[in-house]
């Protein structure tokens, strides 16, 4: 037995993006601490003193030197809190690993790997930050290599486990349900451990896998702020713990154990870093730039993002050409661009999708709803100036479908156990090549043999005895082979745009985004909880990927009968589109609409470059935000009231993002809309032609009185800067 005396620092590191500084040390050659992640620090930083002045005193009753907090936390170094890996051999016997710092790591201005080994289980430890393309972000990766001779268990293996500040008092997570995606969460930080995961097989409605860390009064646009979003879609662990010391562990991983035979390597998978010292919104502005620039990949680039008409809400599964002929003019005439062919076209011999309990797998057009294919429908959407978009959702399987009778065994099921059912269907076994070859194949066919420029990919029920029929663990392996069908079909196709939809929101994460263009945040059109879930996904999403629809005046999630101008609204600050039944329209109700679409056209090249500044209203029942340029030379304020006004009067709404001495003409767009007549009060001056000419600094710090208006309104004000005018 041998004892140690207080660590030295062997090695230091740092890595540097636009926004943030992630500073490590190695004391005593053993697995680096992040010492800082945070706020830029100077440049000639002394980094080994950094490091000797960040090392807490020892007290009574404690240890004779502090367990590591670093990277990957390990039992065999004393740490007593969550561990980065837990791991054990085939006899079930723990490994009490005590990772040794390599001499090979590497350290460039834009990556830094690095390694470390135990030479008695025969374990690489690698180590990998980079930092995104988009110059903000910073990506982290673990990996454990056996390099030994025996199998090996992995329960967990985390991402790069980074420090969290005392100073934070409380987590911002994103739960909810079907129809109620992004609901904002505060869980206070305390003593023991704080955890979240998903073992659904996909993202889940339940817990988007990011978190937000902000310090104590930080706000919208000011303090520091840290995030982390975990970036794969099959399942996901996160936790938060606050050890006994006071310091603070965040870790992120798979929920899910493996095997590791020797010469095998387990990724942790990516989690992406930001850090704001100028609040949400900062850290807001990183996350939307990582995600435009870092993972999206377009089909079409510059191509603007087209105004859909989605049938479902309109047909269901009733599909008559004749009738979606008809709808496919009327959206044409309001001024969709994309025509989307929802679920119910398909079929098999002797059967039609006439519900959700048949005929998913068989992906062959119906000829009994389609006598003629579906090149007619598509030919006359295409003749209207519209794009051709088409449904389906190739993981799944309906038992009474000719694939499951074909081929029972190419099903998610477990010998001996009964399979629950979810919305009348079965997952498709994914690791099986056959099974992906023939999905290909189905895809590709219909892809070639029709003008389908778009795919709405959905998946609408979790995964439960998710093993393979060897009886192995397929959560990762499942997603891994969806990510290389996806790979297969862009290949193929490379113009053909994919939308990501899981029962509404339940698959929206940085891992399906890269091979996705569009996510569908929820099932609910209804604009009151739409308003809402946008707010909250704007900190991680930009605009142009978030499907957003006006719903039918009578919600059918909801019961909520809401106006045509507030549905209009809430849709164009996405990605707009329509989802109702054309034909319910009234003279008026299409006039508003036509109105909102010609106007989302016109500005949706800006609102999709800006930068989203989400504001801070005085009162609870408002939300608002506003996109800005770059240069600040231009804003568009969306602010939806969601109650009626507590007050007599209305608040000033402060704005942000814009030049402090400049002048700016404000207009208020739709103020042909105000239903409270401004009685026994001044009229506000936005409601004139001449709009309100004030500085940015004003409209910063004084703010906007916006008109009364009535619950679920929506005031949209336009911002021009006056040029060679200072204040």
């Amino acid at each position: 037995m041998t004892t140690q005396s207080e660590p030295k620092v062997t090695r230091t590191w740092r890595l540097d993006s636009a926004c943030q500084t992630l500073v490590l040390a190695s004391y005593d050659d053993g697995l680096p601490e992040v010492i800082h992640w945070g706020a830029l620090i100077a440049v000639n930083e002394d980094l080994g003193a950094l490091a000797r002045a960040g090392r807490r005193p020892l007290t009574n009753g404690v240890l004779d030197q502090i367990g590591s907090l670093s990277v990957c936390p390990e039992e065999g170094r004393g740490f007593q809190g969550q561990t980065g890996i837990d791991a054990r051999d085939t006899e079930g016997r723990p490994l009490l690993t005590q990772f040794v710092l390599a001499e090979s790591a590497v350290a460039r201005s834009d990556a830094l790997v690095v390694e470390a080994f135990d030479e008695k289980y025969g374990l690489t430890y690698r180590a990998t930050f980079a930092i995104a393309v988009d110059g903000g972000v910073i990506e982290g990766e673990a990996e454990l290599v056996n390099r030994g001779t025996r199998d090996i268990h992995v329960d967990w293996l985390a991402a790069p486990v980074l420090p969290l500040p005392e100073t934070a008092s409380h987590l911002l997570e994103f739960a909810g349900r079907w129809t109620r995606e992004f609901a904002l969460s505060r869980v206070p930080i305390q003593r023991g451990v704080h955890l979240r995961e998903s073992r659904r097989g996909r993202t889940g409605q339940d817990h988007f896998p990011g978190l937000v860390v902000p310090d104590r009064g930080t706000g919208e646009h000011s303090g520091s702020a840290h995030a982390l979003i975990f970036a794969f879609s099959g399942c996901h662990r996160i936790l938060v713990e606050e050890l006994a010391d006071g310091r603070r562990q965040l870790q992120a991983g798979l929920c899910e154990g493996t095997r590791l035979s020797p010469g095998e390597t387990l990724s942790s998978q990516r989690i992406c870093l930001a850090h704001s010292d100028t609040g949400l919104n900062g850290l807001s502005h990183t996350l939307q730039r990582h995600v435009r620039e870092a993972v999206l990949r377009w089909p079409q680039p510059q191509r603007p993002r087209p105004v859909h008409y989605n049938c479902w809400e309109a047909v269901y599964f009733d599909h008559d050409v004749a009738t979606l002929k008809d709808l496919a003019e009327r959206a044409a005439a309001l001024g969709a661009e994309r025509f989307v062919l929802d679920d119910g076209w398909f079929g098999s011999a002797g059967q039609s999708r006439n519900d959700d309990t048949t005929s998913l797998g068989d992906w062959t057009v119906d000829r009994r709803k389609y006598p003629d294919g579906l090149d007619p429908l598509i030919d006359h959407v295409e003749a209207l100036g519209m794009n051709f978009g088409l449904w389906v959702e190739p993981e799944m399987v309906n038992l009474e479908s000719a694939l499951a009778r074909a081929h029972p065994d190419w099903l998610i099921a477990s010998e001996g156990r009964v399979q629950i059912e979810g919305r009348g269907q079965h997952v498709l076994d994914l690791t099986n090549p056959k099974v992906v070859d023939y999905l290909f194949e189905r895809l590709d066919a219909l892809l070639s043999e029709h003008s389908i420029d778009y795919l709405k990919w959905d998946m609408n029920r979790d995964l439960t005895l998710a093993v393979d029929r060897a009886g192995m663990p397929l959560l990762v392996r499942q997603t891994d082979a969806l990510y290389a069908l996806f790979e297969r079909l862009a290949e193929a196709h490379p113009s053909v745009e994919i939308e990501s939809c899981a029962s509404g929101g339940g698959r929206i994460d940085y891992g399906i985004l890269r091979h996705t263009q569009r996510v569908w945040l929820s099932d609910s059109n209804d604009a009151h909880e739409r308003w809402r879930m946008q707010h909250e996904a704007m900190l991680f999403l930009p605009p142009e990927i978030v499907g957003s629809h006006v719903g039918p005046r009578h919600c059918h999630t909801s019961g909520r009968v809401l106006p045509m101008a507030f549905r209009a609204g809430v849709a164009l600050s996405g990605h707009m589109g329509f989802e109702m039944d054309l034909r319910e329209l009234d003279g008026e109700e299409a006039a508003t609409l036509t109105r909102y679409t010609r106007f989302y056209k016109e500005n949706r090249d800006f609102l999709h470059a800006a930068r989203q500044f989400r504001l801070e209203p005085a009162r609870d029942h408002v939300r608002a935000h506003m996109s800005v340029d770059a240069d600040a030379s231009r804003f568009l304020l969306f602010c939806g009231m969601l109650a009626a006004e507590p007050n007599e009067t209305a608040s000033p709404l402060k704005l942000a993002g814009l030049e402090p001495e400049a002048l700016y003409r404000v207009h208020l767009w739709n103020r042909d809309e105000m239903t409270v007549p401004p009685t026994r009060s001044f009229a506000s001056p936005l409601v004139g032609d001449d709009g309100l000419v004030l500085s940015g600094s004003a409209l910063m710090r004084v703010g906007l009185v916006l008109p009364l208006a009535f619950p679920d309104r929506m005031w949209i004000v336009t911002g021009e800067r006056l040029e060679g005018n200072q204040s």
